[in-house]
């Protein structure tokens, strides 16, 4: 195999990656055949898999033109995966070229292709870092060159948090980012949930108990806690696919299936939505 610029020395191109195979689900191009493979296997044993990752990147994309709109230009993705298609630097400086973006990811494999992926890219930065611990990502020298905290930002949780257990206590580590940041700024959060999901689904959260990176399926009110000292803006907390459609025709007719909540909130705000 003939390794691209984007995967450097040192990445093992013969073993599938989960952030290789996230990437294949949502249409990226930063995949090999064996991620291709292991992604249909995965398919197989649960059919809405790939819609539920699609609806979470195009949710990403509607979440990151608001915070634009919103006069957000500065973010910090946590959990970030490979920047693959129309991630959080691409949508935001496609409508504010001064955007600053930093990406953690606790993968390193997911951080190596990052990093060959925006080199050059001087408005963003990447770096290995656990949610689990957020007073390491908010002391890292890179956050800091590129972040400014006395300002508003964007902290974006999507599709982490349900990889981290009651024991590390997830609303904590919320709650720390929360209060390192403005007042102006915003919270962004998807996660799986176990509410009206099928039993294959609930049956595969239990075979990811045999991994490392196990997922917590948590019902709305558990969700609905980490936004505690933050506002919600409308639509609230809802299936990923009912938060802000940019067309009616695009929630499909069980927005349930995504298995997934999203909400998106404001620290200190008692303005309305815009």
């Amino acid at each position: 195999m003939t390794r691209p610029s984007w995967a450097p020395e040192g990445i093992d191109l013969d073993r599938p990656s989960a952030s290789r195979v996230y990437d294949y689900f949502v249409g990226g191009m930063h995949n090999f055949e064996i991620d291709r493979q292991l992604a249909l296997q995965i398919e197989a044993f649960t059919p809405n898999v790939a819609e539920t990752m699609r609806a979470n990147r195009d949710l990403l994309r509607r979440c990151v033109r608001f915070l634009v709109d919103a006069g957000i230009n500065q973010f910090l993705d946590i959990g970030s995966g490979i920047p693959t298609v129309g991630n959080v630097h691409e949508v935001a400086q496609g409508r504010d070229p001064s955007a600053r973006v930093v990406y953690v990811d606790i993968d390193p494999v997911a951080v190596a292709h990052s990093r060959a992926i925006l080199d050059g890219d001087p408005r963003t930065a990447v770096i290995q870092a656990d949610v689990r611990q957020p007073d390491v990502i908010l002391a890292d020298p890179q956050v800091r060159k590129l972040i400014d905290f006395d300002e508003p930002v964007a902290v974006l949780l999507l599709g982490v948090l349900h990889f981290v257990g009651n024991d590390a206590d997830p609303r904590g580590c919320v709650a720390a980012l929360r209060d390192a940041v403005a007042s102006g700024s915003y919270l962004a959060i998807t996660h799986a949930t176990f509410d009206g999901q099928p039993t294959e689904v609930l049956e595969a959260q239990k075979l990811s108990g045999r991994t490392s990176t196990e997922i917590v399926l948590r019902a709305k009110d558990e969700i609905a806690a980490y936004f505690d000292g933050w506002s919600l803006m409308e639509p609230g907390l809802v299936h990923l696919p009912l938060w802000r459609p940019d067309n009616p025709d695009d929630i499909y007719s069980a927005p349930e299936q995504s298995g997934a909540y999203a909400g998106v909130a404001r620290k200190n705000s008692v303005e309305a939505a815009p």
